[in-house]
């Protein structure tokens, strides 16, 4: 599939009827915002549901999961959808302890995340 765009750690890498997927490569720098950013980006492209590719993330800083909470409420605040995929089982593992992978579903794949399958379970 063909980059759409790529926002310094956000790659656009496809759309689908109604998705947006998204590779995402966590700068640390650049961890304040990312939720608006994103948000910007799916309304740019006038869908609310997200599936966001994250295995190129190797750990979740606190920082990182606080932007995926914001964006995940103002998300569902327009009747939409985030789901992730790919994430390490390391990266599962700190979703689970902060209690937030019922909130946060991980999949295995893209295709997995769109149908909604079962999440993928920590190892």
């Amino acid at each position: 599939m063909s980059k759409l765009h790529v926002l310094a750690e956000l790659e656009v890498v496809g759309r689908g009827p109604d998705w947006l997927f998204i590779r995402l490569r966590p700068d640390p720098e650049h961890l304040d915002d990312l939720a608006e950013r994103l948000w910007k980006l799916m309304n740019k492209h006038f869908i609310h549901r997200l599936v966001l590719e994250m295995d190129e993330v190797e750990y979740l800083p606190r920082r990182l999961i606080g932007q995926l909470v914001m964006l995940q409420r103002q998300v569902l605040q327009h009747d939409g959808a985030l789901r992730l995929c790919g994430l390490s089982v390391a990266c599962t593992e700190s979703l689970h302890l902060c209690r937030l992978d019922q909130a946060l579903p991980n999949f295995v794949c893209r295709e997995d995340a769109v149908r909604g399958c079962k999440a993928a379970k920590p190892r």
